[in-house]
C-alpha cells in the first residue's frame, strides 16, 4: 500500500510515533511518504520505501501568519497525484486533518478516491481543539475523517466529552521498538554520569507548562537530601530556564545536567535508575514507556493514559498531581534498596513488551485495509 504520513517533525511524541510507524511499515512493505515542512527527526534513512516530501510556505507581506494549511492541502494534492498515494494517514486533528480533508475533496473532483485515517495524540484535543477559536474545525475534521484512532483510552473518551463526535473511535495506543532498546554492558557507562554511590534519575519532555517541570526540581531536591543522586534534565522549551533558576535556588545545580534536545536519548536512559513525569496531564505517556523498554522504573502522575502505561507498585508509582511529597516518598521506596530497585527495572521492561511495535503496528494495517476498502465501495 503506498500511504502518505503527515506529522509534527519535531521531538514530540506525536511525531516520533508517526516517524516510527512509518518506518516499521516500509519494512513490512509498504511504501511511505512523509509530508511535512521539516524531515521528521527520527528519520534518518530515506530508502526505496520511505521518502519525505517538504511543505513550503511562501512568504507574502499580505499574511501576517503564513496560511500553512494551504500549503499543506496543496501538497498533499501533488503528491497523491505524482505518486499514487492510497491512503493518508494524519498525526493530529489540526491543521492536519483540516488540510487533508480539503487535498481529499480537490481530489476528488479530479476523480481520485483517497480516505483519511486520523490519529488523535492529545494537545490537538485537551488543549488546542477544546478552544472555542478551535473547536468548531476540530470537531469537523475528526467527523470528516474516514477512521479515528486515539492513542489511550482516557484521551478517547476526553475526546467524546469535548466534542460533538459521530465516528468510531478505535484505540491503539503508543509503541515501543524493543529492538532498539538492546543494549549491553559496553554501551551503558555510568562513571561518565555520576559516581557509584550514586542513582541516577531522569527526566525528558519538552519542558512545557503541562509537564509541571518546577515539581521534577521539587522532587529531585527531596530526593538528593537522603540518597546521594544526579539528575538528567533533557529537552528544550520555554520552562527550562526556570528550571535552571531553581535549580540555582535549591543550591543542587551541580547535581543536575541540563543536556537540551538529544538523539541519543537510548544511552542517556541505558545509565538511568528512575524516571520522573509529574505532568497535568499525557495522554499517553510516550516518554514513560521509552523508559520503561530500557528498564527504568516511573515515577508519574495518574493523570490522561499514564495508569495506561505505567503499573502501580509494578513498573513504578503512580500519585495524584501536584503531590510531591508522595512522588518523593515512592521513589525512595525503588531506589534506596539495590534489590527492590532491580525489580522495578525488570518489571518495567516486562510492562514495556506489551507496547511492542510488532504487536501494534498490524492494528494499523488493519485499520488502513478496512477503511480503503469501505471508502472504494461507498464513493464509487
Amino acid at each position: 500500500m503506498k500511504i502518505g504520513i503527515v506529522c509534527y517533525p519535531t521531538f514530540g511524541g506525536s511525531g516520533v510515533v508517526a516517524t516510527e510507524l512509518g518506518l516499521e511499515l516500509s519494512k513490512r512493505g509498504h511504501e511511505i511518504h512523509f509530508i511535512t515542512y521539516k524531515q521528521p527527526v527520527r528519520l534518518e534513512l530515506l530508502t526505496n520505501n520511505v521518502h519525505f516530501h517538504e511543505v513550503h510556505v511562501p512568504e507574502y507581506p499580505l499574511f501576517h501568519y503564513q496560511p500553512y494549511e494551504l500549503a499543506l492541502s496543496s501538497k498533499l494534492l501533488d503528491m497523491v497525484k505524482l505518486h499514487g498515494i492510497e491512503l493518508l494517514h494524519v498525526h493530529y486533528a489540526i491543521p492536519h486533518a483540516y488540510a487533508a480533508y480539503m487535498a481529499q475533496q480537490m481530489l476528488k473532483d479530479e476523480g481520485i478516491l483517497v480516505p483519511i485515517v486520523t490519529t488523535l495524540h492529545g494537545t490537538d484535543i485537551t488543549l488546542v481543539g477544546s478552544h472555542p477559536f478551535y473547536k468548531p474545525a476540530v470537531t469537523f475534521s475528526i467527523n470528516k475523517s474516514d477512521a479515528v484512532t486515539s492513542v489511550s483510552e482516557d484521551l478517547k473518551q476526553d475526546t467524546l466529552r469535548l466534542f460533538n463526535i459521530k465516528k468510531t473511535i478505535d484505540v491503539i495506543p503508543n509503541f515501543i521498538d524493543l529492538d532498539k532498546h538492546q543494549t549491553n554492558f559496553t554501551d551503558c557507562k555510568r562513571s561518565a554520569m555520576a559516581e557509584e554511590n550514586e542513582r541516577i534519575i531522569t527526566h525528558i519532555s519538552n519542558f512545557r507548562e503541562v509537564k509541571n517541570i518546577p515539581d521534577v526540581i521539587k522532587i529531585f531536591n527531596n530526593i538528593q537530601k537522603l540518597i546521594p543522586a544526579k539528575l538528567m534534565m533533557v529537552g528544550e522549551g520555554p520552562e527550562k530556564e526556570n528550571a535552571e533558576k531553581l535549580a540555582k535556588n535549591y543550591g543542587i545545580s551541580d547535581r543536575i545536567v541540563f543536556f537540551g534536545n538529544s538523539n541519543e536519548i537510548d544511552r542517556i536512559l541505558c545509565f538511568s535508575d528512575l524516571f520522573l513525569l509529574p505532568s497535568k496531564t499525557e495522554s499517553f505517556g510516550l516518554v514513560a514507556l521509552e523508559a520503561m523498554a530500557s528498564g527504568v522504573p516511573v515515577i508519574s502522575t495518574n493523570s490522561g493514559g499514564l495508569p495506561e502505561v505505567n503499573i502501580h507498585g509494578y513498573s513504578g508509582y503512580l500519585s495524584d498531581v501536584g503531590d510531591i511529597d508522595d512522588m518523593t516518598q515512592n521513589a525512595i521506596k525503588i531506589i534506596k534498596d539495590l534489590d527492590v530497585l532491580k525489580t522495578f527495572k525488570a518489571n518495567a521492561k516486562t510492562q514495556s513488551r506489551n507496547f511492542d511495535i510488532h504487536n501494534i503496528v498490524p492494528k494499523y494495517e488493519t485499520i488502513y485495509q478496512s477503511t480503503l476498502k469501505n471508502y472504494l465501495i461507498t464513493h464509487k
